[in-house]
């Protein structure tokens, strides 16, 4: 794993933070769970003057279309919870983009 970051801490409130680890956790789990073996994740910490985003990006086996719903629907519920869930009660945001065989990257935004 690579993890790029500013120089500078950035700065959240704890229960802000707490949450964000707790889901950028979540997508390192499946990570480990789903991309294969060898695959590599970075996490890449961004802070704008508004909102702080965290991206997690792996080059494994991605994500077959519609295969998020299908386990939502199936009652598997970690990237809804876990992962969106999370970020959706702190005011902001999650992207998921993926396809079978092109690796995975979440984004989560979250406002200041």
């Amino acid at each position: 794993m690579t993890v790029a970051a500013p120089a500078t801490p950035v700065l959240l409130p704890a229960s802000v933070a707490g949450e964000v680890a707790a889901a950028v956790g979540a997508a390192l789990d499946n990570v480990g769970r789903h991309a294969g073996d060898g695959a590599r994740a970075w996490i890449l910490l961004e802070e704008l003057d508004d909102e702080v985003t965290v991206s997690i990006r792996d080059d494994g086996a991605g994500i077959p279309d519609g295969r998020l719903a299908e386990a939502e629907r199936d009652g598997r519920l970690g990237v809804a919870q876990s992962i969106r869930g999370r970020i959706r009660e702190l005011g902001g945001a999650v992207s998921v983009t993926s396809g079978a065989g092109n690796g995975t990257e979440v984004e989560l935004t979250v406002p200041r």
